[in-house]
């Protein structure tokens, strides 16, 4: 390749290695004068790895450094970890965002909450329509997945044409929407396409993921199984269950309730789009009381067991209008999306603590999955035919497993890249170019900060080796002329310590001794030698490695 010959680049900054925060870039130009898009922009949600955090995102640094070369933010669809990020990123990016009418719809009021509402202008395209977003025509071609409205992006340029398939699935009978449009991914396949950068989720999944629409049956049956209150946790995004749990319900004869302010929010965007017309409207969760608890039935927010949602709110008694005990059942009409596995056990057993009966998808078919299992992969490869396939949205395992995949589909070339790896993938063959800085960035209190900050790392470490603060009263020639005084979080049992406490000041005072005069002068010195002396008591008492903070005081 010339210098002066352009190129058509794909880098994934959040998505590729792992399941959720998926946030891609695409770039075409010459070396250095590339224009980009980002296609998704999405967060994922801490564990137990990130004490204190809620959000996590890709960090933009790359593309928020190359700003003036950014020409959009082009939307597949509206989940979390394909929209969430943008209340957050959107200052850093300051740019255009394409979406089809539901996702712009959803979008919106998470930006109401934001200073710069007015300013993220939104494009909405049509389903099906098309736009150019700086050298990209795109192209929306329809799919169903368990959201309505998601879409693969079909990316024409010059150097060749990218089909990026968002999440997916191939669903014969979705409920809500059409079915994924197979003819026109046909007719883009016979045109010739260069890349497919293919979802992996479900990569292991035999079979197909089975049909929304064949849920209405078993759920009127399981919800039938029950006499007192019934509440049902799943994703709040899945317009299509929520219909088909409403007309299983109805057919129970059970009012339909809603727990959880992402669920309000799901059900006015759907109804503004013209989605769940033939359901009748939810009851607040105020007015549930004034129903018989035969009568009744909950959907609710918290299937991943999520500490602010409704369902946990619930079980805590910290919720203001519902509760749930003895006699009462909950459905989980959800996959356990991995990491949260910790998280669903532990509210899962405080349900049955309280006498609450539970549902999974282990008892019964009550949830089907929005993504490809292998032979929906099969046939998506087998309908675009890509000469590159570039498997994304997965761990590692995942997208080798997706690469293997495409080659037993005869796809020419499968190339497996990580987050941070810039591939090109025209002209020529796809070649790893370049790598750029990623990671993970949180939305700590009011403002982003890096995973790897020290106000992260240090909260991990006071989270497993607990903390001390040591005060201590010297005079000018650095003499002990009282006590040192010692706080501890996480350390000490609150009695019986008396003679672990003891031990603690003994190595502050031999800390001190072992100190020449001209260092005993230096408050510097005396906190440095005092805080190495407490942890090293704490580690050969304890085997804990403390933050510790001396303040010295001189008199």
């Amino acid at each position: 390749m010339t210098k002066q010959q352009k190129e058509l680049l794909y880098l994934p900054l959040g998505g590729a290695g792992e399941i959720g925060m998926n946030f891609y870039l695409y770039g075409y130009g010459k070396p250095g004068e590339q224009e980009w898009i980002i296609v998704d922009c999405g967060i994922t949600f801490g564990d137990d790895t990130a004490p204190g955090v809620d959000v996590l995102m890709a960090d933009p640094e790359f593309i928020a450094q190359n700003r003036h070369a950014l020409a959009g933010i082009v939307l597949t669809h509206a989940h979390e970890d394909h929209v969430g990020a943008i209340p957050y990123l959107w200052e850093q990016l300051q740019c255009p965002i394409y979406a089809t009418p539901f996702t712009a719809s959803f979008l919106r009021r998470k930006l109401d909450e934001t200073t710069f509402k007015r300013a993220a202008r939104i494009t909405e395209v049509d389903l099906g329509g098309t736009v150019k977003v700086g050298p990209f025509d795109i192209e929306y071609v329809s799919m169903t997945h368990s959201i309505v409205e998601p879409n693969a992006l079909v990316l024409r340029t010059p150097l060749g044409t990218v089909v990026h398939s968002g999440d997916f699935k191939f669903d014969p009978a979705p409920v809500i929407g059409d079915v994924a449009n197979e003819k026109r991914l046909e007719e883009i396949g016979d045109e010739g396409v260069l890349a497919l950068v293919c979802d992996s989720t479900n990569v292991f999944s035999p079979g197909t993921s089975k049909s929304e629409g064949a849920l209405l049956e078993p759920m009127t049956e399981v919800i039938g199984r029950f006499k007192n209150k019934v509440a049902l946790a799943c994703f709040a995004s899945n317009v299509a269950r929520l219909e088909t749990i409403a007309r299983a319900a109805h057919a129970n004869g059970r009012a339909v309730a809603i727990v959880g302010r992402s669920l309000r929010r799901i059900e006015e965007v759907a109804r503004e789009n013209g989605y769940l017309k033939d359901i009748p409207n939810f009851i607040d969760e105020k007015d549930m009381s004034f129903i018989p608890d035969d009568k009744i039935l909950m959907i609710c927010t918290g299937s991943q067991g999520e500490p602010r949602a409704a369902l946990a709110r619930i079980v805590a008694g910290d919720h203001p209008h519902v509760n749930l005990g003895e006699g009462d059942a909950v459905i989980f009409s959800s996959r356990v999306i991995p990491g949260n596995e910790r998280s669903i056990g532990r509210l899962q057993n405080a349900l049955v603590r309280n006498g609450v009966s539970i549902i999974t998808d282990r008892d019964a078919f009550i949830h089907v999955s929005g993504h490809p299992a292998q032979e929906e992969l099969e046939l998506m490869y087998d309908l675009v035919r890509p000469e590159i396939a570039v498997p994304m949205h997965g761990e590692l395992r995942h997208l080798n497993a997706n690469a293997e995949l495409a080659v037993e589909c005869e796809v020419d070339e499968a190339v497996v890249i990580e987050n941070g790896e810039m591939l090109r993938l025209a002209p020529g063959p796809a070649t790893i170019v370049d790598t750029v800085h990623t990671g993970r960035i949180v939305f700590e209190g009011n403002r982003l900060v890096d995973l790897n900050s020290l106000i992260q790392r240090s909260r991990t470490r006071v989270l497993y080796n607990g903390s001390a603060v040591v005060s201590i009263v010297i005079d000018q020639k650095g003499l002990l002329i009282a006590e040192p005084q010692i706080t501890t979080q996480g350390l000490v049992l609150d009695e019986g310590d008396e003679d672990l406490m003891d031990d603690v000041v003994d190595a502050i005072h031999g800390a001190l001794t072992k100190m020449d005069r001209a260092s005993k002068k230096d408050d510097q010195a005396v906190n440095e030698a005092v805080r190495i002396g407490t942890r090293r008591c704490f580690k050969k008492l304890l085997n804990k490695r403390p933050i510790v903070d001396v303040h010295v005081i001189r008199v």
